[in-house]
């Protein structure tokens, strides 16, 4: 898993990109985030531990995975965590208002 971790973190989209230049280092909320961590046997686009919010970027590859998508969010929030997603053209073209949310979120 961790190996597949670290493929996926070296081969971010640029959806994943754009929003950890936001994220990473305590920008938002001084709340730390993790990118594509694995979460029991599935890896999440971007967690915050502590707030226990998992933020899910999608592309319409996902489309096509709708039921893989919701078995991984039931497990998900049967573990306690919260979790948003996003389309892709969402964090290009709001960027600001997905921000927004995900602030919202975090100091709730």
């Amino acid at each position: 898993m961790n190996q597949k971790s670290r493929h996926l973190r070296k081969n971010q989209t640029e959806a994943e990109n754009i929003i950890w230049q936001h994220l990473r280092n305590r920008q938002l909320a001084g709340c730390k985030f993790r990118r594509q961590h694995p979460v029991d046997n599935y890896i999440v686009d971007v967690i915050c531990l502590d707030n226990k919010l998992v933020i899910e970027l999608d592309g319409s590859q996902h489309m096509q995975s709708v039921s893989y998508d919701k078995k991984r969010s039931d497990f998900l929030k049967e573990q306690g965590f919260t979790i948003r997603r996003f389309w892709n053209n969402q964090v290009f073209d709001e960027l600001d208002a997905v921000l927004e949310e995900i602030h919202r979120e975090l100091t709730k």
